[in-house]
């Protein structure tokens, strides 16, 4: 049965992982670094980084927790269904072409993982805290390049745009309150959400970050993604 300090470790939990947005972006803010090269090395292996713990995220907790109960079908409806709709609002963030398309990517894949962290804590799932912390990893690469992306593309102010990012990591504590309160007794609705979030992310891997990650007669940048994935695999191996 739930209790009020699962409530509590909720919160905290999505809150920790949703600040790493506006940690990435102060980090964004260092100037660049020289020699140049280093720079563009650093940018890509961050991105690089960020796509190693998305992957993370898929291989070790949303996908195999998402296909328990469910038929050859429905997992594949709900998958695919994820990475459709990933695609659809990448579309249409491509047609508006404003500032605010940053940010609403960011969100896309922070929302269901909290909502499926809040209903994870609320049934006493060990895979709980291991899921907060591949968010975590995985938003502070997010923060900070598209920090630098809306610096580059917008009239935004730096602390304008840290604020904005702090706000939205408020968004993660209300869905995973949401999560927690309206389904931990629907396990399949969980496992829903786990699949379709799983879509959505490999999506975005191999359609934005994987082409932004490589960078031409380096070969330091695509070792970001083998540890990214290794510090989920360690967390993973940890539980």
């Amino acid at each position: 049965m739930a209790t009020n300090q699962q409530l509590i470790n909720v919160i905290y939990l999505t809150l920790i992982a949703g600040l790493a947005m506006p940690l990435g972006a102060i980090l964004a803010q260092i100037e660049q670094i020289k020699p140049r090269w280093l720079d563009e090395e650093l940018k890509h292996g961050i991105i690089a980084f960020g796509g190693g713990a998305l992957l993370s995220a898929v291989a070790l907790v949303l996908v195999p927790q998402g296909i328990e109960g469910q038929s050859l079908t429905s997992a594949s409806l709900y998958f695919c269904g994820g990475g459709f709709a990933f695609m659809l609002i990448d579309i249409v963030l491509d047609k508006l072409n404003t500032p605010a398309s940053q940010l609403a990517a960011m969100l896309s894949d922070f929302i269901p993982e909290a909502l499926a962290l809040g209903a994870a804590l609320a049934i006493g799932s060990s895979s709980a805290l291991l899921l907060a912390g591949l968010m975590a990893l995985q938003n502070l690469p997010e923060g900070f390049n598209a920090y630098r992306e809306l610096k580059e593309s917008s009239s935004y102010s730096g602390n304008r745009i840290i604020m904005l990012f702090t706000l939205m990591s408020l968004i993660g504590p209300l869905s995973g309150i949401a999560g927690f309160l309206y389904l931990a007794d629907k396990p399949e609705a969980v496992a829903s959400i786990m699949l379709f979030a799983s879509g959505g992310i490999l999506y975005s891997v191999f359609q934005d970050i994987a082409p932004q990650a490589k960078l031409n007669k380096h070969w330091l940048p695509a070792m970001g993604a083998i540890l990214g994935f290794m510090l989920g695999l360690l967390g993973h191996m940890s539980i």
